[in-house]
């Protein structure tokens, strides 16, 4: 029978697909490390106190970044190459999620907006990146190999939510309101098209490595469209309502360090 559990075990039993798993994971994490270490850099002088926050998230998906290569060297693998099809970082940015790479690669300080799209894109992504590290911590916390690794990344996800949520909330008081909720709506909608596109992607290249047959690679991807229709409908909603968090500053410290896996 297919479940979540089953299909990630067999992936994690795999060099080859585990690797290119650990490979995606990795890359996506370091790019949003770049980005956020380049917009707390970047923010406008009203917004400074804003700054070490930002700088927190990119350091904590730099730790992910390389606690998913340090997975990989524990088995003694190396990175892969990452299918264009699979890089959901990258085809957030072309299709306008997140700010753009120009603009960060400049040294003009960014605009109140700026940091107020940055804040409503981050609170759609990082709902899908703390559901994903909650179903993996759900069955692998106690895995010999990745648990570790699964319930930090995960507790670590869930702060950049809260974060997103309260800082959102503090600038929707601030007459931002309008602004969040349409920007939130155009992330949500155009988020869960590409996560719909990358999950078709990468489970189409887990089928080669592992051979799946016809069936199951067509079951799997009836289901990542009925999530898809799901999310097109209703599922969406759960990705642009704000409300404050039981935890309140959650990047008010420094990030947490991983040594046993840097």
């Amino acid at each position: 029978m297919l479940s979540a559990k089953s299909l990630f075990q067999e992936i994690l039993d795999n060099d080859e697909s585990f690797r290119l798993f650990c490979s995606i994971a990795a890359s996506g994490e370091s790019q949003g490390g770049w980005e956020n270490a380049r917009i707390a850099a970047l923010v406008p002088q009203s917004e400074r106190t804003l700054a070490p926050k930002i700088a927190r998230h990119g350091a904590d998906e730099d730790k992910h970044g390389r606690i998913f290569n340090a997975l990989m060297r524990k088995r003694g693998l190396e990175p892969v190459e990452i299918p264009s099809g699979t890089d959901y970082t990258m085809l957030l940015e072309r299709h306008g999620i997140g700010l753009a790479h120009e603009k960060l690669k400049d040294d003009r300080p960014l605009t109140v907006q700026d940091i107020v799209s940055y804040l409503a894109h981050s609170r759609v992504t990082e709902q899908r990146a703390s559901e994903q590290m909650e179903l993996l911590r759900k069955h692998f916390a106690d895995h010999p190999d990745i648990g570790r690794a699964v319930k930090m990344i995960s507790a670590d996800e869930d702060n950049h939510l809260a974060y997103c949520h309260e800082e959102l909330l503090r600038f929707a008081s601030a007459g931002h309101g309008r602004a969040i909720q349409q920007t939130l709506r155009e992330c949500a909608h155009a988020e869960i098209r590409i996560y719909r596109d990358v999950s078709l992607a990468v489970m189409a290249h887990m089928g080669r490595i592992l051979g799946w047959r016809r069936a199951k690679a067509a079951t799997l991807a009836v289901g990542i469209h009925a999530v898809y229709a799901y999310e097109r409908a209703i599922g969406w909603r759960r990705m642009v309502s704000l409300k404050m968090p039981e935890r309140r500053d959650a990047l008010g410290g420094p990030a947490e360090a991983a040594p046993e896996f840097a």
